[in-house]
């Protein structure tokens, strides 16, 4: 017979990410932000390739960006709201770890596998912040996918992607619930 966990369940049952928009400072220091990457690096990683990596973003670093995600933005003839969204993705944000998709050659792990493990520690990374008591959000959009921006400002190589920009700070509000999937809807259970 399994060993619950409640307290995990609980959470889990629970947990709700928080509008970036919405976290303010303080952020996590360095010391407080290691148990939150180690538990994300603990994600499943089929061959242990460790296929991705991150890089933690804050102080001028965020406003460097912003200001090269606005210029970009501008350069590429977005409308000013899309442009302003990417912008303040990093200009508001107190503390943001970009996980780096970083595949490895492997005869074993198709791509897809490792591109699902970054994914995963997107989300481990989302839930242990979460769960040491910080609000989280993790975001992507436009500024994720373009090749100039990453290379340029965050120095990521032709095979790395962005997974995700989790942006991590002192929560000032509470979000709202939102509506959650109709498990009856999206669940066959198959018997034979």
């Amino acid at each position: 017979m399994p060993t619950p966990n409640p307290a995990a369940m609980d959470f889990l049952l629970s947990r709700r990410s928080r509008p970036a928009k919405t976290l303010t400072g303080p952020a996590p220091d360095r010391a407080a932000l290691m148990p939150i990457l180690t538990a994300a690096a603990r994600s499943p990683d089929h061959g242990k390739l460790e296929p991705w990596r991150f890089i933690v973003l804050q102080g001028a670093a965020l406003q460097r960006l912003a200001g090269a995600a606005a210029a970009r933005g501008a350069a590429l003839g977005y409308e000013p709201a899309q442009a302003d969204k990417a912008r303040a993705q990093f200009a508001e944000s107190p503390l943001c770890v970009a996980v780096v998709e970083s595949p490895k050659d492997s005869p074993k792990v198709p791509a897809i596998e490792q591109t699902y493990s970054a994914g995963a520690v997107c989300l481990a990374l989302l839930n242990a912040a979460l769960a040491s008591g910080w609000g989280a959000n993790w975001l992507s959009g436009w500024i994720a996918e373009d090749r100039p921006f990453l290379e340029e400002t965050l120095g990521l190589a032709p095979q790395e992607r962005i997974a995700g920009f989790l942006h991590i700070g002192t929560e000032s509000s509470a979000p709202p619930e939102r509506p959650r999937p109709d498990l009856d809807a999206i669940t066959a259970w198959v018997s034979e």
